[in-house]
């Protein structure tokens, strides 16, 4: 079996240990490598490589938007390499998309390379399943990436960014907002519904037209009277959900493994 392949990353340091690795298997044909999302996809393109090790981030054109210009009828077998945080590397494996991330192993990428070279011996078939699976893991990375993951704090004369995993609930203020965190409040000119657009919908739910709160902060969820349930964070505070978000109550719960009870 012969696998030919194309390696696409801007840092030459990370692009060549993938090389050599390459080099080491003798099932691997090496096309070729490109340092930029320019150039392969033309490579891509001209060179039809079965398999491809792509960056993600690249400057001016992503690994993203290379797999994206190609579309998903052309683009090869991809192992995504990567620098982001598992977090977001849950992505891939909701999607089961290869992937790597820096710095790996070699132990860890022959695991990869395995798992392709079982994906490609299933034929063509497996390989249009797998571009699909490619496109739905950019997706989902897409969103993620439109949601912010800092909000700016201006105090006095300084402008103060906080992290919204540091967020423990959002109140409703007027045309203002304030942002609880467990070490105190700050005030922000924003309206609610702005602001809920903005956050990650798997991590911030509206419980009430008042409050929002971050769903990984929930210590527990209590019945309460009339069909309404109490929240409570891991800060102490205690925030009623309106009856009205039922479909919210149930994320929660999903959320904290079913326990609605400390």
């Amino acid at each position: 079996m012969s696998i030919t392949a194309l390696v696409v990353d801007d840092e030459p340091i990370a692009r060549h240990a993938i090389v050599r690795l390459l080099r080491d298997d003798p099932d691997i044909e090496l096309l070729g490598e490109c340092g930029d999302g320019a150039s392969a996809v033309e490579a891509i393109r001209h060179r039809s490589p079965e398999l491809v090790f792509l960056d993600i981030q690249m400057p001016a054109m992503s690994g993203m938007e290379v797999a994206s210009t190609i579309g998903a009828e052309r683009m090869p077998a991809t192992v995504f390499v990567t620098a982001f945080e598992q977090y977001a590397v849950r992505a891939f494996e909701a999607n089961a998309v290869d992937y790597l991330v820096k710095p790996f192993s070699r132990e860890r990428f022959a695991a990869t390379l395995r798992r392709v070279k079982s994906r490609l011996s299933a034929g063509a078939g497996a390989g249009r399943d797998a571009s699909t699976q490619i496109l739905q893991a950019l997706q989902a990375l897409r969103q993620r990436d439109e949601h912010i993951q800092r909000i700016p704090i201006r105090t006095d004369e300084h402008i103060r960014f906080i992290e919204v995993d540091d967020i423990v609930w959002i109140k409703a203020s007027g045309n203002t907002v304030q942002i609880h965190l467990a070490d105190g409040m700050h005030e922000m000119r924003e309206t609610m519904s702005a602001l809920v657009e903005r956050l990650d919908p798997r991590h911030f739910a509206r419980v009430h037209r008042s409050a929002i709160i971050n769903v990984r902060r929930i210590k527990a969820i209590h019945p309460w009277f009339n069909g309404y349930h109490v929240v409570t964070m891991d800060s102490g505070q205690k925030l009623r959900m309106s009856r009205y978000q039922h479909d919210t109550f149930l994320r929660l719960v999903s959320a904290r493994g079913g326990n609605t009870a400390e």
